[in-house]
C-alpha cells in the first residue's frame, strides 16, 4: 500500500485495514486505530505511535515486523503478534502489551518502564539492558529469555517462567518473585536474589533454595 510522502496518520480510524509491506517509517500514527490491521512486512521503523490502538493486529511475517526505535509509550498491543519482532530501543514506556505474543523478538535496549505484560509471551525474545523497571509481567513466558544487564527493579514477575533465562547482572532489586520458576536459570547469583522483595512459592535449583533459606529466611516468608 502506497502511504502518503508526508505520512500523517495522526489519529486515523485504520481497523482493520491491510497495510502489508507499507512504508511507514517514521510516520505519524499518534493515536491512531491499528486495531486487528494487517501490517505484515510493514516499515514502522521510527514511527510515532504514542497511544495508538494495535491490539489483536497482524505484525509477524517472515523475520518479523520492523518497529525499531518506534515510539508506543502508552499504546495498547493487546494480543498483538509480534513474533521476531524488531524492536530495538522501542519505547513501550506504559504501554499494554498483555497476552502479546514477543516470542524471539528483538527488545535489546527498549524501554518496557511501567508496561504491563501480563501473561505476554517472551520465550527466547532478547531483552538484553532492556529497561523494566515497575512493569508488570505477572505469569509472563521468560523460558529462555536474554536478561543479561536489564533492569528489573521493582518487576512484578509473581508465577513468571523464567525456566533457562539469562540473568547475567540483571538487576532483581525489590521484584515480587513469588511462585516465579527460576529453575535452572543462566548466570544467577545468591547476591542477586539476595535483593528481590520475595521468593515465596518460588521454584529454586536446590543450592540456592538452602542457601538462600538460611540466610535470607524472611523472602520465603
Amino acid at each position: 500500500m502506497d502511504i502518503p510522502e508526508r505520512k500523517d496518520l495522526r489519529g486515523a480510524n485504520l481497523i482493520g485495514a491491510n497495510l502489508q509491506g507499507a512504508d511507514l517509517q517514521e510516520a505519524d500514527l499518534i493515536r491512531a486505530n491499528l486495531e486487528g490491521a494487517n501490517l505484515r512486512r510493514a516499515n514502522l521503523r521510527g514511527a510515532d505511535l504514542r497511544g495508538a490502538n494495535l491490539s489483536n493486529a497482524h505484525l509477524l511475517e517472515g523475520k518479523g515486523a520492523d518497529l525499531q526505535e518506534a515510539n508506543l509509550q502508552g499504546a495498547d498491543l493487546e494480543g498483538a503478534d509480534l513474533i521476531k519482532a524488531n524492536l530495538q530501543r522501542a519505547d513501550f514506556r506504559g504501554a499494554n502489551l498483555q497476552l502479546t505474543n514477543l516470542h524471539l523478538a528483538n527488545l535489546q535496549e527498549a524501554n518496557l518502564q511501567g508496561a504491563d505484560l501480563q501473561v505476554a509471551n517472551l520465550q527466547g525474545a532478547n531483552l538484553q539492558g532492556a529497561n523494566l523497571q515497575g512493569a508488570n509481567l505477572h505469569r509472563a513466558d521468560l523460558q529462555e529469555a536474554n536478561l543479561r544487564g536489564a533492569n528489573l527493579i521493582g518487576v512484578n514477575l509473581q508465577g513468571a517462567d523464567l525456566h533457562k533465562a539469562d540473568l547475567r547482572e540483571t538487576n532483581l532489586q525489590e521484584a515480587n518473585l513469588q511462585g516465579a520458576d527460576l529453575h535452572i536459570a543462566k548466570n544467577l547469583s545468591l547476591d542477586q536474589l539476595s535483593k528481590v522483595k520475595t521468593l515465596h512459592n518460588a521454584k529454586l535449583d536446590e543450592e540456592f533454595l538452602m542457601s538462600l533459606k538460611e540466610k535470607y529466611p524472611a523472602l520465603f516468608e
